[in-house]
């Protein structure tokens, strides 16, 4: 039986998230990312406990190549840097349209620069132009408002900060790595399932803890 999810290799894997079985590709790639694994899949339990060699290897190099754009920011600001990046993740371009690492640099710097030119006293703003970039700023600043609604004080200046190493990483990434126009999104996929599956049973993401005072 061909699996259903690519259609292509055999279907070897029971999944019981979609109660039919998929091939060991689809069954690694998907898995916390498009397919809504339950805690107890024995598929998931063993790749959380033993993930392969060259899963290391390449988390190891995402890391590496992260590095230089947040390793000055504050505990608060990395813990915002990941809220910014559910932000991206859940970015849907319109009609046969893709996100680009190059909507995540307009989104990132153009809220940047109104946060910089606010903590001076100047009110500015400028929107990207490309529609998605432009969505993408609106939920930056969506973020920063439910956060504030919980009566958390966020700086300018600090959230600024953290939106230009957003935009440092979405524009240097593809310089280190080969990956096209979507280096910097690729990258930060792989890792947002890594703390997916790293997440415990009670559901709270590892590496995303609330932002506190």
């Amino acid at each position: 039986m061909a699996c259903p999810r690519c259609g292509q290799r055999k279907a070897k894997r029971n999944c019981p998230a979609l109660s039919t079985a998929i091939c060991t590709v689809c069954c690694a790639t998907e898995r916390l990312v498009t397919i809504d694994c339950p805690d107890d899949c024995p598929h998931l339990v063993s790749a959380r406990s033993f993930p392969a060699a060259s899963t290391r290897r390449q988390q190891q190099a995402d890391v590496d190549v992260l590095l230089p754009s947040i390793r000055e920011l504050t505990e608060r600001q990395y813990q915002l840097f990941f809220l910014f990046q559910n932000v991206i993740a859940q970015a849907q371009p319109e009609g046969l349209m893709r996100v680009t690492d190059r909507d995540v640099a307009e989104a990132s710097a153009s809220v940047a620069k109104a946060l910089e030119t606010a903590a001076k006293g100047v009110i500015y703003e400028e929107w990207p132009a490309a529609p998605i970039a432009r969505r993408m700023a609106e939920g930056f600043k969506d973020v920063l408002i439910q956060v504030r609604q919980q009566g958390i004080a966020l700086y300018d200046r600090e959230v600024a900060i953290t939106l230009r190493a957003v935009e440092m990483g979405a524009r240097t990434t593809a310089e280190a790595v080969a990956g096209g126009d979507t280096a910097y999104l690729d990258l930060m996929t792989r890792l947002l399932q890594v703390n997916r599956a790293k997440a415990p049973a009670s559901g709270k993401a590892a590496g995303f803890p609330i932002i506190t005072p």
